[in-house]
This record gives C-alpha cells, sequence and structure tokens, in this order.
C-alpha cells in the first residue's frame, strides 16, 4: 500500500466521522472537469450521495462514458457567440434551478462555473470553487464574487483572484498544477488504443479552443500544420480538434496528409503513443510536459501555469512556424532524457488536493 492510499483512508476516515451523511453536487463543464473531479467525486461516493451536472456537449459526454461517470444532463453547450452563450447559460440557470432545489445538497462543487454559481447563490447553498484561470475575465467575474471558498493552484498568486471580488482568506492555496492529478489517473479499460506505426514518430497536435469566452478568433495551428507537414510528411501527424466546426476544417484543408481525430479519445492514451506534443498551452499542454513528453506550446492562451512550465524548461515556447520546425528536429536528435526525469520529479512532487477540499467542506458546513 502506498503513503499516498493510507493518506486517502486516513482523510477518508476523517470526513466520515466528522462531518455528518452528506449530499454534494458537482457540476462539470469541461473534459478538464471531468478528469481533475473524477477521482474525487468516487472518493466521496463511497459515503455521501453526489449528482454530477453536466450539459449536452460531446467533448465531456463521450470522455464520461470513456471513464465510466454518470453524469446528469441539463442544458447545452452556448457555442461561440456571445448571444447565444448567454441565452444557453440563462435556460440551464433556470433548469437547474428545478432540480438542484429538488436535490437539496449540502454543498456545491465546481470548477468555477456560472450556473452553479448563480444557483447555489440563489438557493442558499454553500459553494466551493477550483479554478487555474484567472485569465478567464468573463467566468471570474461571475463566480468569483458569489462563492464561498476558492482553491487554486500554489504558483497562482490570490491577487489574481482577489481583484474579482473574493477575500483573500477564502482562497486556498495547494501545491500541485491541475495537470498533474490528471496526469496521474489510470488510462480506462474503455479507451480505444491508437493504431500507430511503429517505424513513424507521432506528432500529435492540439488544436486551440474557439468557443471559450477568454478566446481569440485566430487559428495558429493551420500555419503550424502547413510547415510541419512539408518538413515531416514522412511522419505521422495526429491533430486533435475540439468542436467538429474544427474537424471539418482540418479535413477540407488538409485532407490525408493529418489524421483528425473525429472521435472522443482519452488524452493520456495519445500522449503515451507520442513523440512529441505540441498545444495551445492549456491542459493537455501541462499533461503532455509533467508526462515527460518533449512539448511545445504555441501560446494561443497565454497563462501562468504554460509560463510556469516553460521557466522551469519542460515546456518549449515558439509561436512561429518555421521555429516550431525546427524545435522538432532539435527534440527528434535527441534522446529528452533530461526532459523525463525532469517532469518525474516534478510530477511526484505534486500533493493531491482532495484532503485541503475535504478541510474546506468541513470549515463551511460548520
Amino acid at each position: 500500500m502506498s503513503i499516498l492510499d493510507i493518506l486517502d483512508k486516513k482523510y477518508l476516515l476523517q470526513f466520515i466521522i466528522q462531518s455528518k451523511y452528506l449530499k454534494i453536487w458537482f457540476d462539470v463543464l469541461t473534459p478538464k472537469q471531468l478528469l481533475f473531479f473524477e477521482s474525487m467525486i468516487k472518493r466521496i461516493k463511497k459515503n455521501h450521495t453526489v449528482l454530477c451536472t453536466s450539459r449536452d456537449y460531446d467533448q465531456v459526454t463521450q470522455l464520461a462514458k470513456i471513464r465510466n461517470l454518470k453524469l446528469v444532463i441539463v442544458g447545452k453547450h452556448g457555442g461561440s457567440k456571445r448571444h447565444d452563450k448567454l441565452n444557453a447559460s440563462l435556460h440551464r440557470a433556470k433548469l437547474l434551478s428545478t432540480r438542484i432545489k429538488k436535490f437539496s445538497p449540502d454543498i456545491t462543487i465546481s470548477f468555477c462555473s456560472p450556473e452553479a454559481a448563480r444557483v447555489s447563490y440563489g438557493l442558499d447553498i454553500a459553494h466551493i470553487c477550483f479554478s487555474d484561470s484567472p485569465h478567464a475575465n468573463a467566468v471570474m467575474r461571475l463566480v468569483v464574487p458569489l462563492i464561498q471558498k476558492l482553491l487554486v493552484p500554489w504558483i497562482i498568486p490570490k491577487k489574481e483572484f482577489v481583484k474579482f471580488g473574493i477575500n483573500s482568506d477564502d482562497i486556498m492555496h495547494y501545491k500541485a498544477i491541475d495537470a498533474s492529478i490528471i496526469a496521474k489517473r489510470k488510462v480506462s479499460k474503455n479507451s480505444k488504443k491508437l493504431d500507430k506505426e511503429n517505424k513513424r514518430k507521432m506528432i500529435l497536435v492540439r488544436v486551440e479552443e474557439e468557443y471559450a469566452s477568454y478566446s481569440t478568433k485566430k487559428r495558429p495551428a493551420i500555419p503550424i500544420l502547413r510547415e510541419i507537414i512539408k518538413n515531416f510528411c514522412d511522419e505521422e501527424i495526429v491533430v486533435m480538434g475540439r468542436y467538429i466546426s474544427q474537424v471539418k476544417q482540418l479535413d477540407q484543408t488538409f485532407g490525408k496528409k493529418i489524421r483528425v481525430l473525429s472521435k472522443v479519445v482519452d488524452s493520456k492514451t495519445l500522449l503515451e503513443n507520442s513523440n512529441i506534443f505540441i498545444g495551445s498551452g492549456g491542459t493537455m499542454t501541462a499533461e503532455s510536459a509533467l508526462l515527460g513528453i518533449p512539448t511545445i506550446s504555441y501560446n494561443a492562451i497565454p497563462n501562468i501555469i504554460e509560463s510556469y512550465l516553460v521557466r522551469k524548461k519542460l515546456v518549449v515556447r515558439e509561436t512561429n512556424p518555421k521555429h516550431i520546425v525546427r524545435s522538432i528536429r532539435k527534440i527528434f536528435e535527441s534522446s529528452n532524457l533530461t526532459i523525463k526525469k525532469k517532469a518525474e520529479k516534478m510530477l511526484n512532487s505534486m500533493e493531491d488536493p482532495y484532503p485541503i477540499l475535504v478541510k474546506t467542506i468541513k470549515s463551511v458546513l460548520k
């Protein structure tokens, strides 16, 4: 039995002894949130009643099936346009208000869900949030003033969140990057393995987020892919789209020159088969780096986590397509053992935020 297992049982026992039987509502909106909360939900469910809600969004619903996590779907994803986002959010909040009033949870846990914040505030339910995204300005402004506690990675200064309307004392740090929790998970038996040609190196590319409120409308992945195809046509170029519109555009633009994944796949399965990962600087970029895979960020969404990993030399930041090609060549010519050892050391140093969540739940409900 590992030290982590012993600590986990210790905190779970404390949670059972020191707290009453609880009803807890998790609102899970994105693949990252699902993978981040998965182990916490499974541990809490052993002794408490948990309701996990989400929205009609293929990236989440398909991943939930792969990970064998039951979700109650309420409302839908609002897409990229502001008016559509607003209407979808308002409609979802209305639907949730009825369901959550009936469920009557003792506490809400989310990754700064605007609908969970509004409904919890309106129904007088305590709300604990996680976040590593102070750059998501609109979401922070909608959520942070309405919650009781905020749990964030230790590398993000509290002042980044205080400006949105929360007291510094109500922000708790944990010594982990969120991607470390995701990177430590076991690959599900339901995950489809990628058929890989052993002789060819795999270049895995993740296109940028387009629908989030903080996204720009630029598409930096397209010129990067053109340059990669021009220089590495003999290698296997695998591209992960986020939305159907992106998959269609990639197919139309590049045809059979690249392999575009049209279905949701567990990212860890892909990363473990990749020789290099090129991402936009988000969670999968961090996960790749912590797994010791040579990682390039084209920094579509500048953020504190990506900057930290660049400083630690686990991520190479390049925005120029020709410079990215140069970095790929350099990586292919190296054994990359230093990166692997450094990544393993960092990943092992990251703590599990679950005990901090348990402590925070008890402090909020006492």
